[in-house]
């Protein structure tokens, strides 16, 4: 046992949970007590899905996004517009636009943004995937999808730039996309018209 008494699996359950996006030490905390106390079956099944989740996804080999065979069911759809390659940086993005259901063409899951502060480069986001992937002969439009934050900027401009001498046509999503926001939080119908509206970037 710690100090504070808590046997060491239920700290090393804290701690794991702490990992999660606006998790902190407190509700780590109560997350876990609430799954030993209250939903044991719930725990389990949780443990079961991470498990299976980190052994058996893949990343697509043409988007880069999580999939169970070497090619994702977006990418091998005979009906996408293989013209149109739309730049986002996490399956979540992706699925956004999906909902919308103002999009036709193919992805590319960046699984991130530039933040050198952080570590977080080209190479650390596989640009030279994303290069190999729009110069295919096949893609006539990139579409950067990044968020409009100040990292989701600079990788679009980044990227704007690597594209655009390669003699692509590079667009944007248009500013019915509030300035500061992230794709995941706002409606279909929005991004719908930012994706009919995009501009050259």
């Amino acid at each position: 046992m710690d100090v504070l008494g808590e046997p060491a699996p239920l700290q090393t359950l804290i701690e794991a949970l702490k990992r999660l996006p606006g998790v902190g030490p407190r509700t780590a905390q109560r997350m876990a007590y609430h799954l030993l106390q209250h939903d044991k079956p719930g725990a389990a099944q949780l443990a079961l899905a991470l498990s299976h989740a980190v052994e058996g996804l893949l990343h697509c080999e043409r988007c880069n996004g999580f999939t169970e065979t070497p090619i994702c069911a977006t990418c091998s759809h005979p009906k996408r517009d293989e013209s149109l390659l739309c730049v986002v940086e996490t399956p979540a993005d992706q699925n956004m636009i999906e909902a919308s259901h103002g999009y036709k063409g193919l992805y590319f899951v960046l699984m991130g943004r530039l933040a050198p502060l952080e570590g977080v480069g080209p190479a650390q986001l596989q640009f030279d995937r994303l290069l190999a992937r729009a110069t295919d002969g096949l893609v006539k439009e990139v579409i950067l999808a990044t968020n409009f934050t100040a990292e989701g900027e600079t990788t679009a401009h980044y990227l704007a730039e690597l594209l655009r001498e390669r003699g692509l046509k590079v667009t944007r999503l248009a500013r019915g996309v509030p300035a500061g926001s992230e794709l995941e939080y706002v409606d279909a119908g929005t991004i719908a018209w930012a994706l009919m509206e995009r501009k050259a970037h």
